[in-house]
């Protein structure tokens, strides 16, 4: 069998369950701010190689220069070369990279130098007279700077290919130098924004914090709107809050105001009918014992109406917070109905009941409750007139509003007690109020022609006598 959870277990298991909001924004901004750091790094490596590349190119470039400023042709009409010592120190570095050079004349043919050192295709390289490109050469990355010369000669200039080559590592450790450095400020810039994005979003969710404290500082009782200070952002949500605990407020108190009513006025049926009970108990006579039956009888159906009441006064109550003040009913065919269902019941009682009107008078409201309101006029009108009066249901339409008229031609009631009569468990008796009883009839009429928006008034009849009850309605 399967017991209902505590409201502290369910709320363990809610908080067990929940999310960390700050939580989340700061991975929603961090990780961005992490992922941009990346590619700013990979730019910034990028960046670094190639401001490497440049200034040792410039380096190359120079050493290619000066090793073809020695280049000649010789006596035999062949190309030669004098290098220069200085052509090729100056490449020399802390990082013991190693130099190549190798020279070739027209058509690729070897000079001096390294003759392994293979250069790019001279189709590759276009026009520019220096080309730059990486390679390989026994194992060991390398930079190549390859310069296009022409060798003057008497006959026929000579062309001629200067290729100068280092490895790379002076360049690596540069480009490696600057990485970090660039990386350093990177992580110190994401770092200081991480602290003052954690900072900010801890700040910005303390107004969560002091309305959750302030919302459980209350008693269970208290449910007055929240006026906390709090953003924006989060007003909607203190809006829906306040709304909702008005309608619980108000739920609330519907529910201790029909708690305080059945108690005050079941009692009274009930206490009848016990002591009835008893008095038949100890009845002498079939007579005294069938007459306390009958008063228990009558105690019965008066707690049943009571309770028919009171539990259609809490039907009010719910309904007044939902929209069926603008569903669509057809006022007359259910005043007619009324009369047909109570047209017995006054007859036997000695009253005239009978219906006037058109028919298709339609207004806003709920069937059920219409219905009701009607069937508590003409029960009022029943309870409360004399042998032989006439009751009349009259439905019409004034102005274009639909209308509904009960009307009897008894004793009527006096002019300074007609606002009283529309409060609860007050009734009324030969047009005097005659105190606190189950008087819920007029109430009811009160409370469904206001959830409809209608308007209700107590005249005297058309005969100068009796009580005309005036329901004004909207129409639809």
């Amino acid at each position: 069998m399967n017991t209902p959870s505590s409201p502290t277990k369910l709320m363990t298991e809610r908080t067990q369950n929940a999310y960390s909001l700050r939580r989340r924004l700061l991975l929603w901004l961090l990780i961005p701010l992490c992922t941009i750091g990346i590619v700013a790094l990979a730019d910034a490596y990028r960046s670094a190689r190639q401001t490497s590349n440049e200034i040792f190119d410039r380096v190359l470039t120079g050493s290619a220069l000066a090793i073809a400023e020695r280049v000649f042709v010789n006596e035999d009409g062949d190309l030669d070369v004098d290098i220069p010592y200085v052509a090729l120190d100056m490449l020399t570095s802390a990082a013991q990279d190693r130099v190549f050079y190798r020279l070739e004349g027209a058509k690729g043919r070897f000079v001096t130098g390294y003759e392994k050192l293979i250069l790019p295709d001279s189709t590759q390289q276009g026009s520019d007279r220096f080309s730059y490109s990486d390679g390989v050469f026994r194992g060991t990355p390398i930079r190549i700077a390859l310069f296009n010369g022409i060798a003057s000669t008497s006959d026929a200039p000579i062309s001629f290919r200067i290729a100068v080559a280092e490895t790379t590592n002076a360049r690596n450790r540069l480009t490696t130098e600057l990485l970090v450095r660039t990386a350093i400020r990177q992580a110190l810039l994401i770092g200081a924004a991480a602290i003052i994005v954690w900072i900010a979003v801890t700040r910005a969710l303390i107004p969560f914090r002091r309305l959750g404290e302030a919302i459980d500082r209350r008693s269970q009782d208290d449910l007055r709107p929240i006026l906390h200070h709090v953003p924006a952002e989060v007003s909607g949500l203190v809006g829906t809050i306040n709304s909702f605990m008005h309608r619980l407020d108000y739920a609330l108190s519907a529910l201790r105001q029909f708690t305080a009513n059945a108690s005050h006025q079941i009692r009274t049926p009930l206490a009848i009918m016990r002591t009835h009970l008893a008095l038949a108990q100890r009845a002498n006579t079939p007579e005294d014992t069938k007459s306390a039956l009958e008063a228990c009888d009558r105690a019965i159906v008066d707690a049943e109406r009571t309770l028919s009441q009171l539990l259609l006064l809490a039907r009010i109550d719910e309904a007044s917070s939902q929209a069926l003040a603008e569903q669509r009913a057809d006022l007359s065919s259910i005043a007619k109905d009324v009369v047909e269902t109570n047209i017995i019941r006054a007859t036997d009682a000695g009253f005239d009941l009978g219906f006037e009107g058109v028919d298709g008078v339609a207004c806003r409201g709920d069937e059920v409750l219409l219905h009701e309101l009607i069937s508590n006029l003409v029960d009022n009108a029943i309870k409360h007139g004399t042998h032989g009066d006439q009751i009349t249901v009259r439905v019409l339409e004034q102005g274009g509003k639909p209308v509904l008229q009960v009307e009897d031609n008894g004793a009527g009631i006096n002019q300074e007690l007609k606002e009283e009569v529309f409060q609860r468990f007050s009734g009324y008796e030969n047009g005097k109020i005659r105190g606190l009883n189950s008087g819920l009839g007029l109430s009811i009429v009160a409370e469904i022609a206001q959830l409809f928006h209608g308007q209700i008034s107590l005249k005297m009849g058309h005969m100068d006598h009796g009580l005309l009850v005036d329901v004004k309605l909207q129409s639809v």
